[in-house]
């Protein structure tokens, strides 16, 4: 890794069973700089008693200043916002029966033009909605925001048909308001980050904690205008929405991405999500082929490694990623800063898999 790499191996005689693979990994990640890609990596396994090795190092921005990689640099999570946030708050509230998986989404947002779609739909990406429109570009604030995605659900019709959609999570983020009766960072506050103790995951994080953050792009296709997206979101829909939705807005650093994994594997430690909620993450709900979905989650992360049934697995735009396998106990966070100056995204899949890769070879 260009730059100083920290690499802290905690409880060797866990999880880690192979120290050959382990230097491996080592090797990998410390050569990873060589051409300044990824520009920052932080990277965690985690088992039930919390975590057993992690690394970070390189630099959370090289353009106009160079600022290191630290153990407490917040990521812009992208899409991890989904499962961390969305499907979380989901569960939590259909755990205590104020909502149910099968309720209509018009049941809580009157208007919504499409009367079968349900929030099952939504949480599965069967809602047939399409992948993305740039609702940034033409619309300001919430109001015009979810006219337009209103207007986006009036022809497709729900089905079975797995079709990954942003547009699912921006209505269960307004779903989830209605429900909570509360903003959606403030619900996520309360009921997830609080009794989960993850301390420094919100959405905007202050102007004064910018230093902390990963850069992500400059003059990239995700604002009206140039310039270095740094400190703030980087979707720019979830910009135009003020820096909160239910798709991406998310920022976390390291230890607290390896906090919620363990309470994941071991849910006994907090009472956030029940054991048969995080079984419904990884019961199979939709899909085939690549994309096989269970309650937010893909399963099967068949380029990754020699994961076993019943994993579940996410990634974020930016360069995130969250892997779950409770039938090993184990969970891998890698969090980078992949698309910092420029995206590079054939690059960041194949750095994605080698990584999982080589960690699945530390975990057998």
């Amino acid at each position: 890794m260009a730059g100083r790499l920290s690499f802290e191996v905690h409880r060797s005689d866990s999880v880690l069973a192979r120290p050959p693979a382990v230097e491996s990994l080592h090797g990998y990640l410390s050569g990873l700089g060589s051409d300044g890609f990824p520009p920052s990596v932080s990277l965690a396994i985690v088992d039930r008693d919390g975590t057993a090795l992690k690394a970070f190092g390189g630099y959370a921005c090289t353009y106009g200043e160079t600022v290191p990689t630290t153990a407490e640099t917040l990521y812009d999570l992208a899409s991890l916002t989904k499962v961390v946030c969305t499907v979380t708050l989901s569960l939590v509230a259909h755990q205590r029966g104020t909502l149910d998986l099968d309720d209509l989404v018009a049941k809580w947002l009157p208007g919504y033009p499409q009367d079968r779609t349900t929030l099952w739909h939504l949480l599965t990406h069967t809602s047939g909605l399409v992948d993305h429109r740039p609702f940034f570009k033409t619309c300001t604030g919430r109001a015009e925001v979810q006219a337009a995605v209103f207007a986006e659900a009036r022809e497709p019709v729900p089905g079975t048909e797995v079709l990954y959609s942003d547009l699912n999570y921006m209505l269960l983020g307004w779903v989830l308001e209605a429900c909570y009766e509360q903003g959606l960072d403030a619900a996520f506050e309360s009921e997830v980050a609080l009794p989960l103790r993850l301390s420094q995951t919100r959405f905007r994080p202050p102007e004064a904690e910018r230093r902390l953050c990963a850069a992500t792009e400059l003059d990239g296709d995700q604002r009206a205008t140039s310039g270095l997206v740094w400190g703030e979101v980087h979707d720019g829909n979830a910009y135009a929405l003020g820096g909160v939705a239910g798709h991406a807005g998310l920022f976390a650093p390291l230890a607290d991405l390896a906090r919620f994994a363990q309470v994941l594997l071991a849910p006994e430690l907090a009472k956030v999500l029940s054991a048969e909620s995080i079984a419904l993450m990884a019961d199979r709900q939709a899909g085939n082929g690549a994309d096989i979905r269970g309650i937010g989650w893909r399963l099967e992360p068949r380029e990754w490694g020699h994961w076993p049934e019943g994993t579940i697995w996410h990634t974020g735009f930016t360069g995130t990623s969250l892997l779950v396998a409770p039938s090993m106990g184990t969970a891998v966070v890698l969090l980078t800063n992949a698309i910092h100056p420029h995206r590079r995204l054939e690059d960041q899949a194949a750095v994605r898999a080698q990584v999982h890769q080589l960690v699945a070879e530390v975990l057998r």
